[in-house]
């Protein structure tokens, strides 16, 4: 950023007093990254520590941050304020570092709090769709030439950055409740898609206090703020009463503020009307699949509407909507002849969904776009205190697939928990009937057990929050044809 652009954006938001240099410890997380991203841009001194590289810390270091492969102390050195992420333990080695150096240690919220502070902030919650449809109103914003900041927690493709700095006084974020952070930040629009039981860990397993948490989050917003809330989602419903600031619905319901009516998608476009109170209906053309990102794109164009936005720049963002990464992510459509010796294609679709109802409603808009493939699924579950949980609803939803194949459990750092692991998981599929799952107990042996199962008329949806996005690219880079050995090359 130049001088000129730096002074204009500093008579709108002031620079933080005796802070020069920032220290992210787990910099490589999206979250955390742009955030890292944006203050580098403000002209802050960045550094940060992670365990490998990636695409955010390749991002970051073009922008001039110093970036450490390691934990360390010496790496906080001459730090004004070192931010850590939830994943990241009290006895890291660069924590204990700051403290005994009385170097303020902080969580990535009370970061991004501060960046909020003296902007308008429109914060995006909820158990699922934040990261879309945070991408979403930071599109609607951009494509009405409001040039707002956004911080999300996945790649916004349009943009090709996770953040971006921008010159005026909205600053869009998705807000998370993973450790209740989210209850640091204090936004004038909040927008709140659904809650269900998620992370319970950090609520001790009591949805009340989760629920709780929500409403303790929208009472942040100030008196003349509004709530942006899914009236489709029971829980929502139920905490309406309680939230005590101007609200606006969203929904299929009869009773929505702003209605999604006659939904229908062709491939990987929606179509739909919005019908708002007092304006005028919108026929809306989405470049994303499934009922669920009608809903994310109902939820930007409330707040839109709020703010006085053009009908036209909210159509034109919508119809446009480039996505966001490892969600719905078409990675390409490949010929199958080198495979099963006919001819043929599969489609690969990269997706981050993990909670039953995200696997549920990618699964939806694959059997809504493309009905006549054979669904595939590459699944790889999440922790084993999810698997655990949620195991039942995990069990029904992928019963849906055509043919599954199954990962073992991405741990997060969790001891596995007998009874909740892939080998059981796979058993209890099976046992109902409808699909065979296969464990895949190597991800390495992926392809070529993927390639066993493939018809020539095939969509494959490959599904996880861990490392599974990895194997997906992998797959693309192959065009899903396993790599021969050398022996079998010459055998």
């Amino acid at each position: 950023m130049n001088t000129q652009d730096l002074a204009k954006l500093r008579s709108i938001v002031p620079e933080m007093r005796r802070v020069r240099h920032i220290h992210f410890v787990g910099i490589g997380g999206a979250g955390m990254g742009g955030i890292a991203e944006v203050l580098a841009n403000e002209g802050y001194q960045i550094s940060g520590s992670d365990l490998a590289p990636n695409p955010v810390t390749q991002q970051l270091s073009q922008l001039g941050a110093t970036i450490y492969f390691n934990h360390r102390p010496e790496n906080v050195r001459d730090a004004s304020v070192v931010v850590v992420s939830s994943a990241i333990s009290a006895d890291n080695p660069e924590i204990v570092a700051a403290h005994e150096a009385r170097i303020p240690v902080i969580r990535r919220a009370e970061m991004l709090a501060e960046l909020m502070r003296f902007r308008h902030g429109i914060a995006i919650a909820g158990t699922h769709g934040k990261t879309t449809t945070t991408a979403m109103v930071s599109s609607i914003y951009a494509e009405a030439g409001l040039d707002p900041t956004f911080v999300n927690g996945g790649l916004v493709k349009a943009a090709g950055v996770h953040a971006r700095l921008g010159h005026s006084r909205y600053l869009i974020a998705e807000a998370d409740e993973s450790d209740a952070s989210f209850l640091h930040l204090q936004p004038m629009v909040a927008i709140v898609t659904n809650i269900e039981a998620d992370h319970m860990d950090t609520y001790h397993g009591d949805f009340e206090n989760l629920k709780q948490t929500f409403i303790n989050f929208l009472h942040n917003l100030p008196f003349y703020g509004r709530a942006v809330m899914c009236v489709d989602d029971p829980v929502i419903r139920e905490l309406l009463p309680r939230v005590g600031r101007q609200i606006t619905t969203y929904g299929f319901s009869d009773d929505a503020d702003v209605r999604v009516e006659d939904y229908r998608q062709v491939g990987a476009q929606g179509h739909f009307r919005l019908v708002r109170q007092d304006k005028a209906i919108l026929q809306v053309t989405l470049n994303a699949p499934g009922r669920h990102n009608a809903l994310n794109a109902a939820a930007a164009v409330a707040v839109a509407t709020e703010e006085g936005i053009d009908d036209r720049a909210i159509l034109r963002a919508l119809e446009s909507f480039q996505g966001t990464g490892r969600r719905f992510d078409f990675l390409g459509e490949f010929p199958l002849a080198e495979v099963n010796g006919k001819p043929g294609s599969a489609m690969l679709i990269d997706d981050y969904g993990h909670h039953p109802t995200e696997v549920d409603a990618t699964i939806k808009a694959a059997r809504a776009g493309w009905p006549d493939k054979n669904l595939v699924m590459v699944f790889q579950p999440h922790r084993y205190t999810r698997t655990r949980d949620l195991y039942d609803d995990f069990a029904n939803v992928l019963t849906q697939v055509d043919a599954l194949l199954m990962l073992d459990v991405y741990p997060a750092g969790e001891a596995p928990i007998p009874g909740a692991d892939s080998r059981s998981l796979c058993r209890t599929i099976r046992g109902r009937g409808k699909v065979d799952p296969i464990l895949v107990p190597d991800s390495a042996q992926a392809a070529e057990m993927l390639a066993s199962v493939l018809t020539g008329n095939d969509l494959v949806l490959v599904q996880g929050a861990g490392n599974i996005g990895k194997i997906a690219r992998h797959l693309a880079e192959i065009k899903l044809i396993p790599q021969k050995t050398e022996e079998e090359r010459h055998g």
